[in-house]
């Protein structure tokens, strides 16, 4: 990476796959670097938070490295902030993941517990393991200008994980998908910030499609 090429930075908190997001990255073209330094994510043209596991340890990781106000401050800059799987949650207000956790707080909502998801009578595993559709509330054409620029409406992608979010204002709902009974927000997007639910980076060429999408936002003109 050349000093003229802009920075992007995956953000390590100990809780992330962060070397199949840092892979994903380069097949889509660009080069990002894994850090836990706050002056690093405050000096980055783009951020990607990736996450697996509990929110409350997350969130006790973030206060730990320093990394809250960081963060907060990109999401009010007008760099990019993309949150993925436990990171789309972590932008939330609340989770009641475990207890009662207060998040981020840059996207007004809350982090909620799949409510007995079912199908043809049988209870759905929970955690929803595996491949899954993403449709718009307003037909693909709602899609652009954002990371999901040019995928295709019902477009399957992969996720893992036993919580949803739910966003006090449902117009930055870019995405929603269906478990059993259950529609939920599977990705989001307001101002600079995007989050999905589920990982791009294992979602095959599709998702690749989003990290390009990255790229490109990037070469756009402040």
């Amino acid at each position: 990476m050349t000093d003229l090429e802009p920075k992007v930075v995956i953000v390590d908190f100990g809780l992330g796959n962060l070397f199949s997001v840092r892979q994903a990255c380069a097949k889509a073209g660009f080069m990002a670097d894994i850090t836990s330094s706050p002056k690093s994510i405050s000096q980055a043209d783009a951020v990607i938070l990736p996450g697996v596991g509990a929110f409350g340890d997350a969130m006790a990781a973030l206060r730990r490295l320093d990394l809250v106000s960081a963060l907060r401050d990109v999401a009010a800059s007008e760099k990019p902030l993309i949150g993925i799987c436990l990171g789309m949650q972590l932008l939330m207000s609340e989770s009641f993941e475990f207890g009662h956790h207060e998040g981020l707080d840059i996207i007004p909502g809350s982090v909620v517990r799949f409510e007995d998801p079912s199908e043809d009578g049988r209870r759905l595993k929970i955690p929803q393991i595996g491949w899954n559709r993403i449709h718009s509330l307003n037909g693909s054409s709602q899609w652009r200008g954002s990371l999901l620029a040019g995928l295709n409406e019902d477009e399957y992608m992969y996720f893992v994980h036993s919580y949803i979010v739910e966003p006090a204002d449902e117009n930055i709902i870019l995405s929603n998908s269906r478990y059993g009974q259950i529609e939920f927000c599977s990705s989001l997007q307001k101002n600079n910030i995007f989050a999905c639910q589920f990982h791009p980076e294992r979602s095959g060429y599709w998702g690749i499609r989003m990290y390009e999408n990255i790229a490109v936002l990037l070469d756009r003109p402040a």
